[in-house]
């Protein structure tokens, strides 16, 4: 189904070295979300159905200047979050910034009601350039992808298992192939979510399952938004977050790990939750 573009009207290209240039995107977020219950597992509650489905779709907005960007989801009345093991697991994410003259970022982000500021360098993708093109509204974009190499996880008793040679039975991780669809009629570098350095305007990425697809621009609007970099939350880098988020998460699974399952002797229905792709 072709998707359409909201443009304002008359307003098909901009000069990127104009002093006061400024533009607002809209992106839709969809995820695919695969749900697998064991036979003997217990059935999925509705109401965590339900929460599942507000995450798979979302909408984000991005004010972006020639250098800085703001990118953030619009607001909802009901802020999806996940109870888990009596945590509420807060989802709605906060304000991203990016500085693409610094190669700097700053993100709000909040963890089960603490709230940190990841301040880092933005990370420089290597986009390799295509001269495959389609058209997102009225606008002809151009394909460019980058592969995130994956390396094989660690597995239990691996000394064992490669003494009996079944190591070398496991399938070789692939690289996971981020696509994006730029536009050169708006020749900013700027994209949704971390996404970036391009030259033009990412309208659509795909990535493991999430697509981000562009439904409206307004370029140079009456009413310009200030771009403000967000200051909200403990400063961390964004190692240091990963760290924190890792050691909670442990914690949330010791607390909610059975009692039967210390001692290996109780089997237990599952549930597998798969996040896109």
């Amino acid at each position: 189904m072709k998707q359409l573009l909201c443009i304002a009207a008359g307003l098909f290209a901009v000069a990127a070295t104009a002093q006061d240039f400024q533009g607002v995107a809209v992106y839709q977020s969809k995820t695919k979300m695969t749900i697998t219950v064991s036979d003997d597992g217990p059935p999925m509650d509705d109401g965590l159905k339900e929460q599942l489905a507000k995450l798979s779709e979302r909408t984000y907005t991005m004010v972006f200047n020639k250098t800085e960007s703001v990118y953030e989801e619009e607001a909802k009345l009901d802020k999806s979050s996940l109870m888990v093991g009596g945590y509420n697991l807060s989802i709605a994410g906060g304000k991203l910034y990016k500085n693409l003259k610094d190669k700097a970022y700053l993100e709000e982000k909040d963890l089960m009601g603490k709230e940190f500021l990841i301040q880092d360098s933005l990370e420089t993708h290597q986009w390799v350039l295509s001269n495959e093109t389609k058209k997102i509204g009225d606008y002809t974009c151009y394909k460019a992808t980058y592969n995130i190499p994956q390396v094989q996880q660690p597995v239990e008793n691996e000394g064992e298992e490669k003494e009996k040679g079944l190591l070398d039975l496991l399938p070789e991780p692939k690289d996971v192939v981020v696509t994006a669809w730029y536009t050169p009629q708006i020749p900013v570098s700027h994209g949704p979510s971390d996404y970036w350095g391009l030259p033009g305007l990412i309208l659509e990425i795909n990535h493991r399952g999430t697509t981000l697809l562009c439904s409206k621009i307004t370029l140079n609007p009456k009413d310009k938004t200030e771009i403000k970099k967000p200051k909200k939350g403990q400063k961390v880098t964004y190692a240091e977050y990963e760290a924190i988020m890792k050691k909670k998460f442990e914690e949330m699974n010791e607390m909610n790990r059975p009692a039967g399952n210390q001692s290996g002797n109780t089997k237990m229905g599952t549930t597998t939750i798969r996040i896109g792709g």
